[in-house]
């Protein structure tokens, strides 16, 4: 793969990845997986939302503002129970703090935007998008903005969509949790179609195949002994451990070892 000479690229990330320019709907297109898994999930949450007693134009607002899955559905749940507000801003802080190492991570490969872009783009990344952009960066250090503002938004109109839509049909879905629980589904079918793509842009997949096995199995046993939110943490706070030791002593000459 032949060198860039834009000396924008910091060879410190990679010195073998290119500069590519690509527009807008190579970003949408990118972000199809996410998008037909935000129709099953976002459905599901405006189904909750609905029937937490939140109008239509408040289930498209938090859609819009929250933009988050998991946040969105812990704060239904908090408000349907009638919690108060320092503690549902809380929670709801704590459970996306994540995304400040999911920005963290993508901000070397878009240092040379303007701040102002990083931000905007900073405010639209979500789990699933960071994993899609991620993997695209690897190989290809993004030129401009638009490839990945055309992820982005792609996702988030899906998602905003899906979460009025379910509000809308919520009646149709009323009384039945096997429905809403098939939506859920979508999640994790979504999180798997996402993993396959990562590992085929990776150069070592046998790394990958690990610590996606390790993290399921931590995941798996820790909830066995103690069910709870935080064993997803654990488990993929061990599985990045685990998954960064693994690169770096393969990544060694075994004459160094």
């Amino acid at each position: 793969m032949p060198r860039s000479s834009d000396p924008s690229i910091d060879p410190s990330i990679d010195p073998l990845v290119t500069q590519q320019r690509e527009t807008f709907s190579d970003g949408a297109r990118a972000g199809l997986p996410v998008v037909l898994g935000y129709l099953g999930i976002g459905v599901a949450a405006g189904v909750v939302e609905r029937a937490a007693g939140l109008s239509y134009a408040e289930v498209l607002l938090l859609s819009m503002v929250l933009y988050a899955g998991s946040a969105q559905f812990v704060l239904t749940s908090m408000v349907a129970l009638a919690s108060p507000l320092s503690a549902i801003v809380l929670t709801v802080f704590f459970v996306n703090v994540r995304h400040l190492l999911l920005s963290a991570a993508l901000a070397p490969y878009l240092r040379a935007l303007p701040a102002w872009k990083n931000g905007l783009l900073g405010l639209q990344l979500t789990d699933e998008t960071f994993v899609v952009a991620a993997s695209r960066f690897a190989l290809h250090r993004p030129a401009s903005a638009a490839w990945m503002a055309g992820l982005n938004l792609a996702a988030y109109a899906s998602w905003a969509a899906a979460n009025l839509a379910g509000a809308v049909f919520s009646a149709q879905f009323a009384g039945s949790a096997a429905t809403t629980r098939v939506l859920g589904f979508a999640l994790p079918c979504m999180f798997a179609g996402l993993l396959v793509l990562q590992l085929k842009a990776r150069p070592r997949m046998r790394t990958g195949l690990i610590v996606a096995a390790l993290s399921a199995v931590l995941a798996v046993a820790v909830q066995s002994v103690r069910p709870g939110p935080w064993a997803v943490i654990l488990a993929t706070l061990l599985g990045a451990t685990l998954g960064l030791g693994l690169e770096r002593w393969t990544s060694v000459p075994k004459s160094s070892r």
